[in-house]
């Protein structure tokens, strides 16, 4: 087998991005909400579409601003799936709120619709879904359930920007929904994140809170004479060297989505045979998904055997990772009264899954090393 190292995780430039980069600095202005950031904002506007597109220093802190945004206090609940990242609920515990954890599918690995009413009480504020590798949510059921009982959902779309659910772009269900351009995402900046606003009457504060609390937008537009501080907020602006940088990567859409498709479909497609020997799940992607060629994972049979896996692979220079330990087993969520068998699919599910290397700058020769040492992988 050949010496190569294969990456889990490789950030790389896909198109313009240092130029663009140069030409920020070249434009002095790499603040926030430079001629960059402008770029960015309108495309993720046209090409979703939504109303109004925010870039912000993370997807946690688009969350957070989300928290404000629905003036979420202390005693509220959010509905979140056990199975996340701590970002998803700790925006909503920052403002004073208690988690209230649900299970997930056992096939797509995204919040189970079917436990959601039940997990639904008066004091419930706010319905949070996660796109678990970019396969959308049953938004049906769950927008139905959501109106129905007229609670706020704002979906975690980390993962998903531009899938689809029945041919509706995902992060367009809620009346917010927030993006990562973290290094691991399919576009990224290094760091970064953006706030989708779905509901136009939230956009004016949503622009006030990103300003640390001031009108500052509004006197950019000439709307007012000088600026203020006008309600709360904080300082959630990327620099626009950041913002240059995700432009080049958007600009290359279709090149990288088409990529990450192939990546997607040569693992799929080599590993069908070996996983149904091996007893190992490959992802669930229904009909009426057009997922976004995030990651591909694997479900081992047990624990046992996933350690075994990960470490075989480790040992040949071919780095894989586990995901997400269940958040109501964490010590956090047991403050919140978490305990063992509350969402017994997350805590199998997390167990036994494995996100192979998958990235961007992963080449053919690459993605081949570590299929070849997958097949070879035996109990």
């Amino acid at each position: 087998m050949s010496e190569i190292r294969v990456d889990f995780n490789r950030p790389e430039p896909f198109g313009r991005e240092l130029e663009y980069m140069a030409e920020a600095v070249a434009n002095g202005h790499i603040s926030g909400d430079g001629p960059f950031t402008k770029k960015v904002h309108s495309f993720l506007e046209r090409e979703l579409p939504v109303p109004k597109a925010l870039l912000t220093t993370s997807c946690t802190h688009a969350l957070e601003m989300a928290a404000i945004l629905l003036d979420i206090q202390d005693g509220d609940e959010v509905i979140v799936p056990s199975f996340t990242f701590v970002s998803t609920i700790n925006a909503f515990v920052l403002r004073g709120a208690r988690p209230v954890f649900v299970d997930i599918r056992p096939d797509t690995l995204n919040l189970d619709e079917s436990k959601l009413d039940a997990a639904i009480t008066p004091q419930t504020k706010v319905i949070v879904p996660v796109h678990y590798a970019g396969v959308g949510c049953e938004m049906d059921a769950i927008m139905q359930i959501a109106n129905q009982r007229n609670i706020p959902l704002v979906e975690d779309n980390a993962h998903g920007l531009f899938g689809k659910y029945k041919g509706q772009h995902l992060g367009t269900f809620g009346v917010m929904a927030t993006q990562s351009f973290h290094e691991t995402k399919n576009f990224t900046s290094g760091e970064g994140g953006a706030l989708l606003i779905n509901n136009a009457e939230l956009i004016e504060r949503a622009e006030i809170i990103r300003e640390k609390g001031t009108d500052r937008s509004r006197f950019f537009r000439g709307q007012v004479d000088k600026y203020t501080w006008v309600d709360i907020g904080s300082s959630y602006l990327p620099s626009d060297i950041l913002a240059a940088f995700l432009y080049g990567q958007l600009e290359q859409r279709d090149q990288i989505q088409s990529h990450r498709k192939t990546l997607w479909e040569t693992y799929f497609t080599a590993l069908t045979d070996w996983a149904k020997m091996m007893s190992v799940a490959l992802p669930t992607i229904p009909a009426h998904s057009d997922h976004s060629y995030h990651m591909f994972y694997i479900l081992l049979p047990n624990l046992e055997l996933r350690q075994k896996f990960i470490k075989y692979l480790r040992e040949l220079r071919i780095y894989s990772m586990f995901h997400y330990l269940p958040l109501h087993l964490s010590d956090m969520g047991k403050h919140f009264g978490g305990k063992p068998g509350d969402c017994p699919v997350t805590e199998d599910i997390s167990d036994r899954l494995v996100r192979l290397p998958f990235h961007n700058g992963l080449s053919a020769p690459e993605q081949e090393q570590a299929l070849e040492a997958i097949l070879e992988f035996k109990t």
